[in-house]
């Protein structure tokens, strides 16, 4: 099983979201795979405010910079936001927002995936594994929706 972030996720494990009320009567969502904590050494997160929901386009990465990390953001549905990595695992180059967003059936589910648009390897975006290449691992942040903003969990060593 992939480790990330100090949890344990299953291999296939689909998004859940979960709405729970936010400051001034205004709604949270939070997208994160299902999963088992375990301790994380010497780390904290922070929650990052990324951008307004509506400034994106659905199925349509978007690069941007947090706590000095690219990032690729990837709206999929109101319920489903995705951020990943930048960085293509398999090239080193920052492109993975320009990849090609779609899905692949696991399982008698569908799961959202995008292809990196240098060499095409496809990668889950809920867990950044890796369909076409089991030694590439394409590294995965917590999202969540406040207010109508998206915000990113982004790991801040101690």
């Amino acid at each position: 099983m992939p480790t990330k972030h100090g949890v344990t996720e299953t291999k296939h494990a689909p998004p859940t979201v979960e709405r729970v009320p936010a400051e001034k009567g205004s709604a949270m969502t939070l997208t994160t795979a299902a999963s088992t904590s375990t301790a994380a050494a010497a780390t904290t997160a922070v929650w990052e405010k990324a951008c307004a929901v509506d400034e994106l386009e659905p199925s349509w990465g978007e690069a941007l910079l947090l706590r000095m990390k690219q990032i690729a953001l990837f709206v999929i549905s109101p319920h489903e936001i995705y951020a990943v990595n930048h960085q293509d695992p398999a090239t080193d180059a920052y492109v993975m927002a320009r990849g090609i967003v779609g899905s692949k059936a696991v399982a008698d589910e569908h799961r959202p995936t995008v292809a990196s648009p240098l060499l095409k390897q496809v990668y889950d975006l809920g867990t950044g594994e890796c369909f076409t290449d089991p030694t590439l691992f394409l590294k995965t942040y917590r999202t969540r929706v406040v207010g109508g903003f998206i915000e990113v969990e982004i790991e801040d060593v101690a």
